[in-house]
């Protein structure tokens, strides 16, 4: 059975998705005519030059997946890579068969803007094969996660606050955060990634989708927005609005019979489509040996099986430079034009700019906002995201792997916008590669040994404090905010920053990190190489330390056991100056004397103040803050203090020697009481200390 392509194409019922919403919604955004890859729109001009072009031409090269049917030269094929192809081992769970049906009788008819070209060109026996196609493709299920459900309007906020608008249309309804009430919103000037397809989703399949799509599109061109699962099914519900399910009316009206299976398993093969949709398959022509230029993807009238991505004038001339271009030797790229490319690649400049490159355009940063309104005063650094200049200096390789791949990275809670995570496969290079072409021309040199007598904490967190050089009117420290407005926290300085980058910034904060509203504090300071160590000191031991002054309280002092016990050497009344507090998360303690090698004190309740000693260089015992305090009895026979080793439970046991026999020594909670276990020379005895 054969219908026209025209004819075809007045049976589609007004091409695209239908919808009852209005046309504020994203999925109404203005539609794309050719295959949009974003960062070519965004950096080329028809009136570019020849040598400016061509760049955008490997771009494409690359980004339309030349290389899965092509094979470039061997210098050019690391660079035009192709990216991988969604997978399909599960598209029937989450299209219908009318959906599967338009997409592959002509993609940029049902998704405007799409990569995915084009098979068919209405020829005799295009309409059996696409049927085909669409019953091999629907037979492909899994089981689909079954989401929450979903709140459009929460999805709507999140779909204007956490990221989505850097790609994807804003909807004309939402007033960006800064915007006047009188004021007219601006459109974006560039044009948006599509989403038309996120209607046509089941729900559950597009949450699920939305909560990962790395699992679908390893390529990360969508990448992980580190969504939980009831975020995903908002936004879903929110990309769902007015949802009304295309039918394909031409597919109706051509009744054709069904094809089979297998049929189109082997035209799913035969036709290629497996050149991008599946791994290991060889490439086919040599670009090497293209001269005609106008030819295959680049000609005016293509036949069937020839793809079709609908490209523009401007595509077109790239591609043909971008052509010519790999007949010559390949250059070997510095490492900033290795970042260039992959940021170019994964569209790292929709929310970045680096070397005055990239960054939102003023009508989507206008979306991107803050949580907490004492951050304003900050300016663009609350709200968008960093500028990426010498962060190959600054980041270390750990805190890399957090941010771009990882958990916990995000250091800028005030900041709406979510850093995404775009897949450790297309995002590893770029941190052997910043750390390349970031390298100051004059290293720094910090002395972060501890070992000089200079570098220590209490003089590091002194001078954060409030009464030293205040740092902490604008940092805060682990779960307390600064006193002003709220800057990066510094918990997680030394494991996130380079020691050399942290001197580098400290000594001078405006050329090192331009726009920074940090102060010049340590210019012409002639301690300053001694001061700056010792802040790294004290930032690598806080977790043993008190907070800064400005920060801390008398409760900060308390020890308070929860998942662990505490073990804390100190001068406990009661024990004396070789003391060893251990306190259970039970509410039981004890205290062992180092110097007599016994356990010499047990309580109930609340277990250490630690303030004094911190605080008083004179180190006054400290007192037990609990209730039943018991003594234990002396020893009668003289012992020799081994040390103590901790448990995988966070429980010590205590090694000495005694008469010469070798002693373990360990107090176990057991309700309100202690098991003592004591092993002499390999035998072990039990008893209960019970008071």
């Amino acid at each position: 059975m054969r219908c026209s392509f025209q004819i075809m194409m007045a049976f589609f019922g007004g091409i695209g998705s239908i919808h009852s919403v209005s046309h504020a919604h994203p999925l109404q955004a203005e539609p794309i005519d050719h295959a949009y890859v974003f960062n070519f729109d965004q950096f080329n001009l028809p009136e570019d030059p020849d040598e400016h072009l061509v760049t955008g031409g490997l771009l494409l090269l690359a980004e339309l997946n030349c290389m899965a049917c092509h094979s470039a030269p061997k210098a050019w094929q690391e660079r035009l890579m192709p990216k991988p192809a969604p997978d399909l081992s599960a598209v029937g769970s989450r299209l219908d068969e009318d959906t599967l049906w338009l997409m592959i009788r002509s993609p940029q008819h049902r998704k405007k803007g799409t990569q995915m070209p084009g098979l068919f060109a209405g020829e005799e026996g295009d309409d059996e094969k696409v049927e085909a196609l669409v019953e091999y493709l629907a037979s492909l299920k899994a089981e689909t996660p079954k989401m929450p459900a979903g709140d459009a309007e929460r999805g709507k906020e999140l779909y204007h606050k956490v990221g989505c608008v850097a790609c994807h249309e804003p909807a004309l309804d939402v007033r960006p955060p800064k915007v006047p009430a009188d004021a007219e919103v601006e459109k974006p000037g560039n044009a948006s990634v599509p989403i038309a397809l996120a209607d046509a989703y089941e729900f559950n399949a597009l949450a699920a989708f939305l909560r990962n799509p790395l699992h679908v599109r390893a390529a990360g061109r969508m990448p992980d927005m580190r969504l939980s699962e009831q975020e995903a099914s908002d936004l879903a519900a929110y990309l769902h609005m007015g949802r009304i399910a295309e039918k394909a009316n031409a597919r109706a009206a051509l009744k054709i019979p069904k094809q089979g299976i297998e049929k189109g398993k082997q035209l799913f093969a035969s036709m290629n489509c497996i050149a991008c949709h599946q791994t290991g398959q060889k490439s086919a022509t040599s670009l090497t040996h293209l001269t005609q230029t106008d030819a295959g993807c680049l000609a005016e009238k293509q036949p069937t099986g020839t793809p079709r991505f609908d490209l523009n004038e401007l595509q077109k001339r790239a591609l043909r430079l971008a052509l010519s271009e790999i007949q010559k030797p390949a250059p070997k790229l510095s490492a900033q034009q290795q970042i260039d490319w992959q940021m170019s690649r994964l569209n790292c400049y929709a929310c970045h700019d680096r070397d005055g490159k990239g960054g939102p355009e003023d009508s989507r940063a206008q979306y991107f906002g803050v949580n907490d309104p004492t951050s304003e005063s900050l300016g663009e650094l609350a709200h968008l995201p960093p500028n990426l200049d010498k962060v190959g200096r600054k980041l270390t390789r750990g805190w890399f792997e957090k941010i771009l791949w990882g958990q916990n990275g995000s250091v800028r809670p005030y900041m709406d916008t979510r850093m995404p995570n775009f897949g450790q496969a297309q995002t590893e290079m770029l941190i052997s590669a910043f750390s390349m072409a970031d390298k100051p021309a004059k290293p720094i040199k910090i002395d972060i040994s501890g070992l000089e007598k200079h570098h220590r904490a209490e003089l590091g967190r002194k001078l954060l404090g409030a009464t030293g050089l205040a740092c902490v009117s604008c940092h805060g420290l682990k779960d307390r905010k600064s006193l002003g407005p709220p800057v990066i926290r510094l918990t997680h300085t030394v494991g996130r920053l380079q020691p050399e980058y942290f001197k580098e910034l400290l000594l001078n904060p405006q050329l090192t990190q331009p726009g920074t509203v940090m102060p010049p504090m340590f210019v012409g300071r002639k301690t300053a190489d001694k001061d700056i160590e010792s802040i790294w000191t004290y930032l690598r031991e806080v977790e043993g330390q008190p907070l800064p002054e400005g920060l801390a309280s008398a409760a900060d002092f308390e020890l308070k056991p929860t998942d662990r016990p505490i073990v804390f050497r100190s001068f406990i009344e009661g024990v004396g100056t070789h003391a060893i507090g251990v306190g259970f998360p039970g509410g039981i303690n004890a205290a062992f004397d180092a110097k007599t090698s016994r356990w010499a004190l047990v309580w109930k309740g609340r277990f250490l103040d630690a303030m004094s000693n911190w605080q008083d260089r004179a180190m006054p015992p400290i007192k037990p803050l609990g209730t039943e305090l018991k003594q234990l009895p002396p020893t009668s026979s003289e012992r020799l203090f081994g040390g103590y080793r901790v448990g995988k439970d966070g429980i010590p046991t205590f090694l000495y020697r005694e008469k010469g026999q070798q002693i373990e020594d360990t107090l176990k909670p057991a309700g309100d009481h202690f098991e003592r276990m004591i092993k002499t020379n390999g035998k072990q005895t039990k008893e209960v200390v019970s008071w």
